[in-house]
């Protein structure tokens, strides 16, 4: 690769960086903060009573994603390896609280994520394509957001794409380098165990192993030890898991609740909304489009095509969990910002239209894409409750560190997570929770229009009740 290429990398690092580090100080509490703070505790157990990958434990001691009481607050589901690694970064520096670091791994994930883009169609297309396509990625609103966010799914796009790459330079010579396609796999491992999801990115790697040069026994046992390298591990976690079946949350509701796959609602949801409105903006369909119609070149072959098919059979397995939430759209990043930037490659250079048709369409497609997408992804920024923050500050101060927490957000973990202990996201029976270990009520519901809250204040101590919140000791019964 030309040294100046080099330079078109660094800037697409440092764009993708610099747009990620907005917010970066907020508190866990904007769009989607119920995953990322379930993802976050993780992390912040790690923090208070050290680092153990196989047993990870979150704050969340409830019944209500497994369908089983969790009193040990187990947390199976990815394998922890992001929480761990902001964990082990705050332990080493607790100036930088353990939440920073976590959207920090994001973030170096997301810029890793762009470099692989840009380097992977330096291989295969052309330097503008490439370019354009590390730049698509860093600069879309909605890559900007979840390239910020306490979510895995970043942290194993990078892996899986670094896979790709691995095992796309492994097979550039005559013969393919064994090494290579075993540093491949392991990349691969390590996405599918953060993010079991990202292995439908992987399927470009058969066919790089198998097709780029002829199909013989030497390229089947490569790809069957990539395949052994890579699956292993997930498998190996997934049957330790099993001994703790209170910290896995049903998942099965993720493929296909209510028969939504091909209805039209999951055509409406996953590419009206999703991608054509929340990502693209709209007027990003106009590359997007023309990027499938630019013919492939003999270098890459059908390499996008295969990456473009593992999407759509991610979309198609994980029906309902695309529909539900729209961070599951992550692993799509990759393969739309590609073909936007063929898009635009080709509005640049094809010759059949004037400039002026051609770059018209280009500047206000591109545009118009940005702004319609920042119109909505600036909403997630928003922090639409602002008393649970304070309210789990002055919980941390007041409470014991062994507290065990009821804190009713409709169980939402997210005002949980601010009080920093473990506990219940939801009311009632609180006889029950009593005798599971409930040592306070923590609610932003503070009057005595809730009748919990007023219940409670009328039985036990209550150590703070403002306008704002109460904080209630379980504790301390009053006297009769």
């Amino acid at each position: 690769m030309k040294k100046r290429y080099w330079i078109f990398i660094i800037l697409v690092v440092i764009l993708t960086i610099a747009l990620r580090l907005y917010r970066v100080t907020a508190p866990v509490a904007d769009w989607h903060s119920f995953r990322q703070t379930d993802t976050a505790s993780v992390a912040q157990m790690y923090v208070r009573n050290g680092i153990d990958l196989l047993h990870p434990r979150y704050q969340d001691l409830s019944n209500i994603q497994s369908g089983k009481d969790n009193p040990s607050g187990w947390r199976m589901v990815e394998f922890p390896l992001y929480q761990g690694l902001a964990a082990a970064a705050a332990r080493l520096y607790p100036s930088v609280s353990v939440d920073i670091w976590l959207r920090l791994v994001t973030i170096f994930s997301a810029a890793g994520t762009a470099a692989l883009i840009t380097l992977l169609l330096f291989e295969v297309s052309s330097p503008l394509t490439a370019v354009l396509a590390g730049f698509v990625y860093a600069i879309l609103p909605y890559s900007v957001f979840y390239g910020r966010t306490i979510l895995p799914e970043t942290f194993a796009v990078f892996w899986a794409m670094l896979s790709i790459y691995l095992s796309l330079t492994a097979t550039n010579g005559a013969k393919s380098s064994i090494w290579g396609i075993i540093a491949a796999a392991v990349a691969g491992a390590i996405a599918v165990l953060v993010k079991p999801t990202a292995g439908f990115l992987l399927l470009p790697v058969p066919y790089v192993i198998l097709m780029r040069h002829k199909v013989s026994v030497a390229s089947v046992i490569r790809l069957g030890l990539y395949a052994l390298i890579c699956l292993l591990p997930f498998y190996g976690w997934r049957v330790w898991i099993l001994q703790y079946p209170e910290g896995i949350p049903v998942f099965d509701w993720l493929l296909n609740k209510g028969n939504i796959r091909f209805k039209g609602a999951w055509f409406q949801w996953i590419f009206a909304k999703r991608v054509a409105e929340l990502i693209l903006g709209y007027w990003g369909i106009v590359p997007l489009s023309l990027g499938f119609l630019v013919r492939p070149g003999k270098k890459e072959g059908w390499l996008f095509s295969v990456m473009a098919a593992g999407a759509l059979a991610y979309l198609t397995v994980f029906a309902a969990g695309n529909v539900q939430h729209d961070y599951y759209q992550i692993l799509l990043l990759p393969v739309i910002s590609i073909y936007v930037a063929r898009g635009i490659a080709f509005l640049m250079t094809e010759k059949m239209f004037s400039p002026i048709a051609r770059y018209g369409v280009l500047i206000a497609s591109c545009l118009f894409m940005l702004a319609f997408s920042w119109y909505t992804m600036r909403t997630y920024y928003w922090i639409n409750r602002p008393e649970i923050i304070e309210a789990g500050i002055m919980a941390d101060k007041l409470l014991p560190k062994d507290a065990k927490v009821i804190a009713p957000y409709n169980g939402d973990t997210t005002f949980l997570y601010q009080t920093k202990r473990q506990g219940w996201p939801l009311g009632f029976d609180i006889d029950k929770k009593l005798k599971m270990g409930a040592t306070h009520y923590v609610t932003v519901s503070p009057t005595d229009d809730d009748w919990e809250t007023m219940t409670l204040a009328k039985t036990y101590t209550v150590l703070v009740r403002n306008e704002k919140f109460a904080i209630i000791d379980l504790t301390k019964p009053k006297s009769p």
